[in-house]
């Protein structure tokens, strides 16, 4: 209403009206940009920039007007519950302060999921379609399977191994627990609940070496009479965010619960077809209560377990008919037999206030997920949105979902008034927040645009100027490590440490050409670079890269070697374990060798274009591999786990060569002239950045993590059941701390911040901590140093222009050309 009485007095000339034109022509900006986001809700970009340009409003944005943003139905009240005071329930919906985007900035947007390519992988790369690993009780799609997602234990192994949603796990009970259930069941884990690892006396603040959530815990079970020991599991719908995964008495059978399982979920839903319902809990009913109807066809029970949780139950029958559910024992609320419809189960931790909100959405489900998004065309702003497809009964309901901490750190504005103050904690990302509407709008107004090959610091920038005295240093090294033999240090076993060589090889070529700006030395670095990384592109490497048609990926032929299948070859390369990790580094070598000779781009775009589809594919329109395979846009950072099933689900272990990664690709985007590839790489540092803080690098007033993990600083190994302070190759510090530096680059700057670095360095690495760095041995201490350059860059370039500097203290990927330069630029 306030706005339209602004219009009004436009439009009449009221005197009350600042009389400079400038002034109006801004008024009526403001006007147009408050009206829009506030009576329109959150848009897709597509749908801002029509809004902005005077298209009006699309006809996308038309049919959502009334959904994508609602944080109450109309006619009835929702009340947004105050904190309960408990653990499971607090005020960390607050949302922090933040820039408010200004329609100039967001107005003209750079679509960053714009296809790379559509066409077959090059021909070089073979089609192989036995790949060890079967695809189990999956249906036919178009697309191919997302490996690393969140649901791939539903396909793998046994079948029963959790999935975790968050806040919310479930798992096929396969007859396990006090039910002997052979439903889907569901928990939701408060933090009372964790096991603690020992606490280490030798870290400032002792902190516990790790933390773990309960398994086996079915507090909730969506199952039916008919379930039993021929019940079969199987899988459908198969995308980046969701997957719907069906129980079946028998393979042939019609009657099925299916369960559409999306990330941050608000309810756990059960669609059943011609079945008995059996509601069960293995933790025992303590009270079931029928709670009336909150409308017409929806039907509500109220479950006290003897835990204590309170769960709501909502019954929906397909004739709309009242089915009583009745208790027939401390592990069984049963329904009618030959029913349909949906079941729906929620924790509430919030009373009252908490079961209106709950009320108000039951019926209503999201089955699928996308990602849209665009950067401002200066390179300084993104704005992307989460959108959920739903389905139910009652579709025009607001749909309930949860945010985790980071997006609450980056919610627009717009979304204030659908975030709530209901939270449930998850098990290794803090609380998880209720927020009420059918679309998310995020942004990240720090893009790191400015980062490049050269080395970045935050008050500098990319450094330009480089001493002479530093000059003599960096061509001294440089004169030594440009001879190697860069063909027998990159043919290797694993396209992992083959990566490496290559990508360090090329920030020695870099530095030489473009730092010292010694040209000739650099351009015969660069004929041995590119010959070296010939072999790879000719696919004549010791283990060559195939294309998987099975589950649609490029993979090393390591673990097809012989009759063993050993899935753990190169660290699971053929398995899709840490495919972001092996190919981040030929995708930065290849950038620098795009950029030292444009040429060379014309024979090899489309094989290191191949590489980045296989990791981080941004268009559905690309039917040869899955979208966004490593990089989880809803968590925030990637997964390295691929085909392994795991009891505590996907994991990772470095963030920083996950930020390699999205480095890599920004960088090669810019070489070859792919905008949205560059921007979508700086859109993915930028989340990266905010993710890692919040989960993964630790600074001291780190909220989310436990109080007592936080002074390990790093993660370790974050899953997505526990984190473990350790490695998959051992527990030495500088392994633990280090696996989250490598490789030094100019980006590392940016997602470590220097008072992360700081006190990491104080509680490990100074003389007097726990690691000293100069008692490290081999190419940790390097990298150490290299760290150390973040906030010491002085005593880090001394430490590498030493004359007693031994080589031994360099990693195989690493380089004390670059160490110089890089500790220079700092």
């Amino acid at each position: 209403m306030v706005f339209s009485r602004l219009k009004e007095r436009l439009r009449s000339g009221h005197q009350g009206f600042p009389g400079n034109t400038g002034y109006a022509i801004l008024f009526i900006l403001i006007v147009v940009y408050l009206e829009y986001t506030t009576e329109f809700g959150t848009r897709s970009s597509e749908a801002l920039l029509a809004f902005l340009k005077g298209e009006g409003v699309t006809s996308h944005a038309k049919a959502n007007s009334s959904a994508s943003h609602i944080p109450y139905d109309s006619g009835t009240a929702y009340p947004v519950p105050s904190p309960s005071g408990t653990s499971s329930a607090s005020s960390t919906a607050n949302l922090p302060p933040r820039p408010n985007p200004t329609p100039a900035s967001v107005a003209h947007l750079v679509d960053v999921f714009q296809a790379i390519d559509t066409r077959p992988p090059p021909r070089q790369i073979t089609n192989r379609s036995d790949h060890p690993a079967p695809r189990l009780g999956i249906a036919a799609q178009t697309n191919p399977i997302s490996t690393n997602r969140f649901y791939a234990n539903l396909f793998l192994g046994g079948q029963t191994q959790g999935v975790w949603t968050h806040p919310y796990s479930v798992s096929w009970s396969h007859g396990s627990g006090n039910a002997r259930s052979w439903g889907m069941s569901i928990s939701q884990i408060d933090d009372y609940q964790r096991a603690y690892g020992p606490p280490n006396q030798a870290i400032p603040g002792s902190p516990v070496q790790y933390f773990i959530n309960p398994l086996g815990i079915q507090s909730i079970i969506l199952s039916a009479t008919e379930l039993g020991d021929s019940t079969v599991l199987t899988t459908d719908r198969l995308e980046a965010f969701s997957v719907s995964a069906n129980l079946q008495p028998q393979a042939s059978s019609r009657s099925s619960i299916k369960f559409p399982l999306v990330q941050g979920m608000g309810f756990v839903t059960g669609i059943y077809t011609d079945l008995q319902p059996a509601i069960q809990s293995s933790v025992f009913f303590r009270n079931v209560a029928k709670s009336g109807s909150p409308r017409p066809g929806v039907f509500k029970y109220t479950a006290t377990l003897e835990d204590g949780k309170e769960w709501l139950i909502y019954t929906i029958p397909s004739n709309g008919q009242d089915s009583s559910f009745n208790l027939t024992s401390s592990t069984l609320l049963q329904g009618p037999r030959g029913w349909s419809g949906v079941i729906q189960v929620a924790r509430n931790p919030a009373g009252a206030p908490g079961n209106a909100i709950f009320d108000g959405s039951a019926g209503n489900y999201a089955v699928a997920a996308k990602v849209t998004g665009g950067v401002s065309t200066d390179g300084t702003t993104a704005m992307y949105q989460l959108s959920w497809t739903t389905e139910g009964s009652s579709t025009g309901r607001p749909l309930i979902m949860f945010a985790l901490p980071h997006h609450l750190s980056s919610f627009d504005p717009s979304m204030s008034g659908s975030v709530t103050n209901i939270c449930l904690t998850t098990t290794t990302k803090g609380k998880a927040t209720a927020v009420i509407a059918n679309s998310w709008t995020l942004v990240e107004s720090t893009l790191p645009k400015d980062i490049g090959f050269s080395p970045w610091s935050p008050a500098t920038g990319s450094a330009s100027h480089f001493s002479s005295n530093t000059i003599s240093a960096i061509l001294g090294a440089a004169s030594n490590e440009i001879n190697q033999d860069m063909g027998a240090q990159s043919n290797l076993n694993s396209m992992y440490y083959a990566g490496k060589a290559l990508s360090k090889f090329a920030t020695i070529v870099y530095t030489i050409n473009s730092i010292a700006n010694e040209t000739s030395l650099a351009q015969q670095g660069l004929s041995k670079l590119k010959a070296a990384f010939t072999l790879f592109t000719t696919n004549r490497q010791m283990f060559p890269l195939v294309y998987d048609t099975v589950w649609g990926g490029i993979v090393s032929t390591a673990s097809y070697r012989d009759k063993t299948n050993d899935a753990g070859a190169d660290f699971g390369n053929t398995h899709y374990n840490d495919h972001h990790f092996h190919y981040g580094y030929f995708i930065h070598a290849a950038a620098i060798i795009g950029f030292l000779d444009p040429v060379w781009l014309a024979e090899n775009k489309d094989w290191v274009n191949t590489l980045v589809r296989d990791v981080a594919n941004p268009s559905l329109n690309d039917n040869y591999f899955p979208f966004s395979r490593s990089f989880d846009w809803f968590h925030g950072h990637s997964f390295a786990k691929g085909l392994f099933e795991s009891g505590d689900s996907k994991d990772q272990e470095s963030t920083s060569e996950d930020a390699m990664f999205a480095y890599a690709m920004k960088m090669w985007g810019h070489v070859i002239g792919d905008a949205s590839m560059e921007a979508r790489g700086n859109l993915m540092l930028s989340i990266l950045k905010r993710s890692f803080q919040h989960y993964f690098l630790l600074e001291s007033d780190n909220t989310v993590q436990p109080a007592n993990f936080i002074g390990n600083k790093v993660t370790g190994i974050l899953f997505e059941n526990k984190i473990d302070h350790t490695t998959y190759f051992g527990g030495n510090f500088e392994y633990v701390q280090g696996i989250h530096m490598i490789p030094l680059m100019p980006f590392s700057a940016f997602i470590r911040s220097q008072r992360f670095v700081a006190e990491e360095w104080s509680a490990y690495f100074a003389e007097n901590a726990v690691t000293p760095a100069s008692k490290v041995a081999g190419g940790w201490k390097g990298l150490l140093y290299a760290n150390l350059a973040i906030i010491d860059p002085r005593a880090s370039f001394d430490f590498f222009a030493s004359d007693n500097f031994d080589p031994g203290w360099l990693d195989g990927g690493a380089s004390r050309t670059w160490y110089l330069a890089f500790a220079a630029g700092e």
